[in-house]
């Protein structure tokens, strides 16, 4: 971490005090500099270590940066900006720090001492750019020394789904138990280790059909209609694969973020100047908002089927794990309030991320071994709902601040919730799948015990003042009651032109829908005048629906039309096409 110290009169390394945190006694150096803030320009100390703590928030301080954090490092030499990589020949000037957050730091080094100048570029270059090993992250040094300093809080706490129990408990909330059960039968990982210890399956399905499939092909249940029914998710692997377009897939959502993330890491006023009389242009361009609202649209299609049409609708893609966690979660944010409460969403976020098998460790590359596979579909799922909370703030517990502070925290390196691939990755390098072994398992801290990092009054801006609860209606209110529009929304339903190029979340030509689709699946598809009026109603009604808990006393029994949702196909496959899922590691 680089932390600045300020102070008005000149700093020596003696007097600098630092308060570390447990497990946190590597200081690899302490040299005056200047730096200049978005905001400011002070001087001080630069402080390199581990992790270190202050200010208002208890873990990081105000200028501090994690290692995790780091996006891109900058060297200014004689005024001219170059990317800082491996080994250097001549040393910079001036140090300019792109944080993955959207923060800019410069560094002025040109009052300090060349081998001073030497053994701090060197050194953040290494730290940040080098390989490392899962064990090595700071979070397990953090563990290792605060085993007695784990905070909960007995109240309000979120469901992590790592019990039968909490799985059983979120299928009586949802209904769902009329028809799907939880099961046990990967306890120990010994079917899959892509799955979770527990998860909920349709109760037909037989345990000997879940160990022969091995974690593939098996229908998990994600959540329940009011009206009875499910959105399921699978894993498939395709026996036939295109490398040319699923590298186009995975590529898209990286390209539009780095030319979206552009136009806030801004390094001077010049670059502002440049960029503020063409910024809506460089903002649209950059496909960023495009992608969000293909996003929000298509999970609108899959609300539609589910309620107005009474289809179960089954998420297929490689690993069911990301654009799979994407689109099931948007769907329950959409339909069901408890999970626009906050312990709803982060519970929500526990049960389709965490446990879902999303690979936070890859899509971050916490690790920095792979740029190709970091890929910010948590961050798109994010900016998702902070779309969402803009356009209905009153339908969410949670305010704007909470989504930046999450989206924050997900390279803070004491918290376990987004550091793994997997649960099993987890449970095994924390230490539970070895009881014979002498050293306890570590207690990793969870993001979602606020206290760490804020006190009572902080997390007060975390709540929105302004939410309503939202009344349970039985089913005779719902069916009567009709919401009017009241202003244009230019986010999910907005008509726009279809770009020609094959990419996110493409629809099919008119001509090969209406060849292997029925009337009422092309009528999902197509992009009509008519199907953007149904949009229209359930996206302005949405956040009106009652709970699901609430007129579920009549679900229907019998078995339900399935829709498979997946992505992106350009090519026929027999007498049926899949809508298929773009995710990073191509589907």
């Amino acid at each position: 971490i680089f932390e600045i110290h300020t102070n008005e009169k000149e700093v020596t390394e003696k007097e600098v005090t630092l308060h570390l945190l447990p497990g946190n006694s590597n200081v690899s150096l302490i040299l005056p500099v200047a730096c200049q803030s978005s905001q400011h320009l002070c001087g001080g100390t630069l402080t390199c270590t581990s992790l270190e703590t202050q200010f208002k928030n208890k873990v990081m301080g105000e200028n501090d940066i994690t290692l995790h954090c780091v996006d891109q490092i900058y060297g200014v030499f004689d005024e001219k900006k170059k990317i800082l990589s491996g080994q250097l020949k001549k040393y910079p000037e001036k140090l300019i720090i792109h944080c993955k957050d959207l923060r800019v730091f410069h560094f002025c080094l040109r009052y300090t001492k060349e081998e001073e100048v030497k053994r701090i570029v060197c050194g953040i270059i290494h730290h940040t750019q080098t390989s490392i090993l899962l064990k090595r992250l700071f979070l397990f040094s953090y563990a290792t020394a605060a085993q007695n300093n784990t905070a909960t809080d007995p109240k309000n706490q979120t469901v992590m789904f790592e019990t039968l129990k909490d799985w059983c408990w979120e299928l009586e909330r949802t209904k769902g138990n009329v028809k799907y059960k939880a099961v046990s039968v990967n306890e120990g990982y010994r079917i899959s280790e892509r799955l979770p210890a527990y998860f909920v399956v349709p109760t037909p399905l037989l345990e000997e059909d879940m160990q022969r499939f091995q974690g593939h092909n098996i229908p998990i249940w994600c959540w329940s209609c009011h009206n009875g029914s499910a959105l399921l998710k699978m894993s498939a692997l395709p026996k036939e694969q295109d490398d040319g377009v699923l590298q186009i897939q995975k590529s898209e959502i990286q390209t539009a973020y780095s030319k979206f993330k552009q136009l806030f890491l801004i390094d001077n006023s010049t670059e502002f100047w440049d960029t503020d009389i063409k910024w809506f242009s460089l903002l649209e361009n950059s496909s960023w908002l495009d992608i969000i609202r293909r996003c929000l649209k298509k999970a609108i299609e899959i609300i539609e089927c589910m309620e107005a049409q009474n289809m179960n609708v089954l998420l297929l893609e490689e690993n069911a794990s990301d654009f799979c966690c994407l689109l099931s979660s948007l769907v329950q944010v959409m339909m069901d309030p408890h999970c626009r409460t906050k312990i709803g969403f982060q519970s929500l976020i526990q049960k389709e991320w965490v446990m879902g098998g999303h690979c936070f460790l890859d899509r971050c590359n916490h690790l920095r071994q792979s740029d190709k596979e970091e890929v910010p579909v948590f961050l798109l799922f994010l900016d998702c709902v902070w779309q969402l909370v803009h356009q209905h703030s009153p339908a969410f517990e949670f305010t704007e601040t909470y989504l930046t502070v999450l989206s924050d925290s997900l390279y803070i390196p004491i918290f376990s919730t987004f550091f793994f691939n997997s649960p099993h990755q987890k449970d095994t390098n924390m230490g539970r799948e070895s009881p014979d072994t002498q050293s306890k398992p570590l207690n990793l801290l969870t993001v979602w015990d606020w206290s760490v990092q804020f006190e009572p009054k902080a997390q007060m801006l975390l709540k929105n003042p302004l939410y309503v609860e939202k009344s349970k209606l039985d089913k005779g209110q719902r069916k009567g009651m009709r919401f009017k529009h009241q202003r244009q929304l230019s986010l999910p339903l907005t008509q726009s032109k279809s770009s020609p190029k094959r990419g996110f979340f493409r629809e099919e030509t008119d001509h090969l829908i209406k060849n292997l689709l029925g009337k009422r699946i092309s009528k999902l598809i197509n992009s009509s005048d008519e199907l953007q009026d149904n949009f229209r109603e359930f996206y302005d009604s949405w956040h009106t629906s009652a709970s699901p808990v609430a007129g579920t006393t009549d679900v229907h029994h019998h078995t339900k039309q399935y829709i498979v949702v997946v992505v992106v196909v350009l090519r026929e496959k027999r007498n049926s096409i899949l809508i298929k899922l773009p995710g990073p590691q191509g589907i």
